[in-house]
């Protein structure tokens, strides 16, 4: 399962994406955070923030890319509900 979100700027364009995908072996799912080098440190840790108390995602890697950019991963265990009718 993927998704994709995008934030959009005062000036219109896309400034950082976020994607989503749920990996059914290992029973994770996964939110890919791109922020662009124009984005602050302050506003990725906010934002980092949220989705860690709000979403219950913790983070399992970040990188650091040569223009400044940033890409973050984040995970959360999936919890099967099991139908008890």
């Amino acid at each position: 399962m993927r998704e994709e979100f995008g934030r959009r700027t005062p000036s219109g364009g896309q400034d950082a994406s976020v994607r989503r995908e749920r990996d059914y072996a290992r029973q994770y799912e996964y939110l890919v955070l791109t922020v662009s080098p124009r984005e602050s440190l302050h506003e990725a840790r906010q934002r980092l923030v949220e989705h860690a108390e709000y979403g219950k995602w913790e983070l399992q890697r970040s990188r650091l890319y040569i223009g400044g950019g940033r890409q973050f991963w984040l995970r959360r265990k999936v919890l099967r509900v099991e139908r008890t009718v």
